[in-house]
């Protein structure tokens, strides 16, 4: 690659964090390749207990004793590990003026009941006495509760001695797993300790928002933050994770423990809010993943609102006055996880995380060469100062604002600032975060016609990739005047046999997907930088796969405008588009399209795009480059057609009695989708077995149900599962007759426009196999599942309770009122 080519060259050198080493590497730098048929030991300078015990027992005591930098003394944040820290914010939280009005409301409500059920009678003489004594031993009893709930909850920095060996253990395992260790950028270490050492002085949090595709993420942050000198930051971890042994171990190292859901527990709510409080009151760092859990597909979840909600709360309400936001990219050449997350996606249900399968886990961790993680650090802002800007632009007088006070008003304004906030951190999260080679190798292996790629074009496609990744803005980490070969081998090696395969004894090695389900994850790394061209690519495909001359491909402006504007809002909660709005980002995406001579834009005299068509010269490489965008995006457009077609199956069949009224459950018409998918894999009416991932297909039903074109309902009973509908005016029609589905209606049409945007080709057969064949199967599994509604075990639950029917009345007119206010695209 020339080196004016290279796009990390402006970058500052990173530093490797491995074992105790931090090395400053250049910006060029790839590890030497040893040419004697040896390994590189997996820790430079850390010793192993068979080969050297006495100076492994040496290490191990430096880091007890704390030595040099290992006693973790002399940190920029607030005093953390020292004996009685538990104690004293268990204390802190459980007096906060916040939890202690809660408890006192709650007995409120108790003592209420007791009234009304006859416990307490007003006419008794010791009427008042009684009613305060009872009082006493209600808020008693809450106060305990919550004290446990407390105890059980919060983060437990007690002892130095622990936090050292744990250091030291878990650096041992993760150099272990990640043989070329934590790669940061030190002008954004550097930056951060500025940063640190401000809050410090104004007793301010740093909140870490990590992107999250590994439980290696917080493992990561942590190690960084301790070599590096910062306060560990408290991290949001979710219960599932508190089991024996471990789940204290990571509670005294950093964890806060909270449920999975808090239900209509106020307590439990109120209690998480004090805490949080607490901790940002106090100047404590702390970390949360805005995704919520961990990415299954390789690329950023829309954000979840939880934990960001009780933070604004914090902050809105007066009880904090600032804190620091700091976005957080990890990437990894290979995530420990994958191969769990594919057999997820496909359907089998995800076991709860235990003891031995942890040990069993970590043994074999310990014999994998993954490569490096690689964590980059937005620059950090300033919460208040945001708030302040978008409550400017939400009202003209935001200084009169009380958002303190609950109102249908403030809600929608909290709800706008949370919204705003949480795609900022994605955007910023994607801004920093830097292509590895995996994900460039998936990429291209995924986005190339054929069955596989010789070594040389492998390499040619690469180094296009990167070109165009520092084109788009992005980052590839650093390997730059490192010979492309030995990067590519290096990838592949990590990538392993299991997922690229290659042909020897032809004219060339030739390479191949073996496990194109699983390599996906690496393509979704990429697909944030080319979103806009991915999604004009494919409107331009409901011209371009007509066939015929240049002229007949062309598709007017007007035309992909509408198509572009429709994706757009069909993927509203699958991708992170650019803030400047369709037609900037259009017009800014074709001419970019044309200046690289992928596209040619047809103008009229005041400069006006009419038309846009395939460029010659794009034409004359074989539309590599305009495939290229098209099967980034194919995969997901597959997918939603699947989620599209499978609601057909949602319409009653002839002759039910109510047919209209039965309701379905959620989890059993999305398995049911993902059946329907891997059938029509298999009989070739689908070109990608990727569509039948669950996440996606789970995305398409979220984004359905805001559409209104199905309703679904939580019932307050936790036995009975959420449950869903088509909307009356979405249902199709069926034969009279026959009862058979027909290819007609608002949701056929809706069916139509995805499907003019899927791939075509020799792997799937159209036309009327469509409306006929496949919708047979569709009725066919959709029959199952109110043949299973029907059934005397689920009657009950198939029909909504007059409770439920009215909720759910209100929350149509809510959702149709928001979309008016909101005034966006809609399908």
């Amino acid at each position: 690659m020339a080196q004016g080519d290279d796009p990390t060259r402006d970058s500052a050198p990173d530093l490797q964090i491995l074992g105790d080493q931090i090395t400053l590497q250049p910006r060029s730098y790839v590890e030497a390749r040893r040419h004697d048929g040896q390994e590189e030991p997996l820790l430079h300078n850390m010793a192993r207990f068979r080969s050297e015990p006495l100076q492994f027992l040496r290490e191990v005591s430096l880091y007890v004793s704390g030595t040099g930098w290992r006693a973790y003394d002399n940190v920029i944040g607030q005093p953390i590990f020292y004996s009685g820290f538990s104690e004293q914010m268990k204390n802190a939280v459980v007096s906060a003026p916040l939890l202690q009005t809660r408890i006192s409301q709650l007995a409120d409500r108790r003592l209420e009941i007791e009234e009304k059920e006859g416990w307490l009678r007003k006419d008794d003489k010791d009427y008042v006495t009684k009613k305060a004594q009872r009082r006493a031993v209600i808020e008693s009893s809450i106060q305990e509760v919550a004290e446990k709930m407390t105890n059980d909850m919060i983060c437990k920095f007690e002892s130095k001695t622990f936090i050292r060996g744990a250091y030291y253990l878990v650096t041992q395992l993760l150099t272990r797993a990640y043989h070329q260790g934590i790669h940061v950028s030190s002008e954004e270490v550097l930056r951060l300790r500025k940063v640190a050492e401000v809050a410090e002085k104004k007793k301010q949090s740093i909140i870490f928002l990590p992107s999250h595709r590994s439980h290696v993420d917080y493992v990561s942050m942590q190690l960084i933050c301790y070599r590096l000198g910062l306060a560990l930051p408290v991290v949001v971890a979710g219960d599932n994770l508190n089991f024996p042994i471990v789940g204290s171990f990571l509670q005294h190292a950093g964890a806060m423990w909270i449920r999975r859901s808090f239900g209509n527990d106020t307590l439990y709510t109120t209690l998480v809010q004090a805490y949080i409080d607490t901790l940002l009151q106090g100047g404590y760092n702390f970390e949360c993943f805005i995704e919520g859990g961990r990415s299954r597909t390789g690329k950023l979840l829309s954000p979840k609102f939880g934990i960001l909600s009780f933070i604004l709360d914090s902050l809105l309400s007066g009880r904090v006055e600032d804190a620091v936001i700091c976005p957080v990219s990890c990437q990894y050449d290979k995530v420990i996880e994958t191969e769990g997350y594919v057999t997820e996606l496909l359907g089998v249900p995800k076991k709860k995380e235990n003891l031995a399968d942890f040990l069993s886990g970590g043994s074999s961790v310990l014999s994998l060469r993954l490569g490096r993680v690689d964590v980059r650090f937005h620059e950090p802002w300033s919460l208040r100062k945001y708030i302040d800007e978008q409550l400017t632009k939400l009202t003209p007088s935001p200084g009169a604002l009380r958002l303190d006070v609950k109102t249908p008003e403030n809600a929608a304004i909290k709800q706008k600032l949370l919204r705003t906030m949480g795609y900022k951190v994605l955007s910023d999260i994607n801004n920093v975060s830097v292509v590895m080679p995996t994900a460039l190798i998936g990429t291209v292996l995924l986005t190339l016609r054929g069955r596989g790629v010789g070594k040389s074009e492998l390499m040619r496609r690469i180094e296009w990739l990167i070109a165009r990744v520092g084109a788009k803005g992005g980052r590839v980490a650093h390997f730059g005047n490192a010979p492309l070969s030995d990067v590519v081998e290096r990838g592949l090696e990590v990538l392993g046999k299991d997922l690229v395969g290659v042909v020897q004894g032809l004219a060339e090695p030739t390479y191949y997907a073996v496990d194109r389900f699983q390599l996906s994850f690496y393509r979704n790394m990429t697909i944030h930088l080319f979103i806009s061209e991915a999604l004009v690519s494919a409107s331009m495909y409901t011209r371009v796969k007509l066939g015929g001359g240049p002229a007949h491909q062309e598709i007017s402006y007007t035309a992909l405008r509408e198509q572009v504007l429709f994706l757009s809002s069909l993927f509203r909660g699958e991708f992170i588009f650019p803030g400047e709005g369709l037609a900037v980002n259009l017009e800014k995406t074709l001419v970019g399209l044309e200046d690289d001579r992928v596209v040619d834009l047809k103008r009229d005299e005041q400069g006006h795009i009419l038309s846009i068509g395939l460029a010659d010269e794009e034409r004359a490489a074989g539309r590599e480059n305009y495939d290229f965008y098209c099967f980034l995006i194919w995969p997901f457009i597959e997918s939603s057609w699947l989620a599209a077609v499978s609601l057909m199956g949602l319409t009653p069949p002839l002759g039910l009695k109510d047919g209209a009224s039965i309701w379905i459950d959620v989890a059993k018409a999305q398995n049911t989708a993902q059946l329907l998918g891997k059938t029509l894999y298999h009989q070739g009416d689908l070109s990608y077995f990727e569509a039948v991932n669950k996440e996606t297909l789970k995305n398409s039903y979220q984004r359905f149900e805001e559409e209104g074109i199905v309703y679904a309902v939580k019932s307050r009973d936790p036995k009975v599962p959420p449950r869903l509908r088509l909307a009356f005016e979405w249902m199709p029609s069926r034969d009279p007759s026959s009862g058979a589905l027909q290819p007609s209606g608002k949701l056929w049409n809706f069916i139509e426009r995805i499907a003019s945007s899927r791939r075509e080709g020799k792997n799937r057969r159209d036309g009327a196999t469509v409306s006929t064949r496949v919708l047979r199967l569709v009725d066919t599994v959709g029959a199952k599942l109110f043949e299973d509604a029907t059934s005397p075990q689920s009657k009950a639950e198939a029909k909504l309770n007059d409770e439920e029917a009215a909720k759910l009345k209100r929350a149509i007119k809510e959702e149709r009122r928001r979309r008016r206010l909101e005034g966006r695209a809609h399908l």
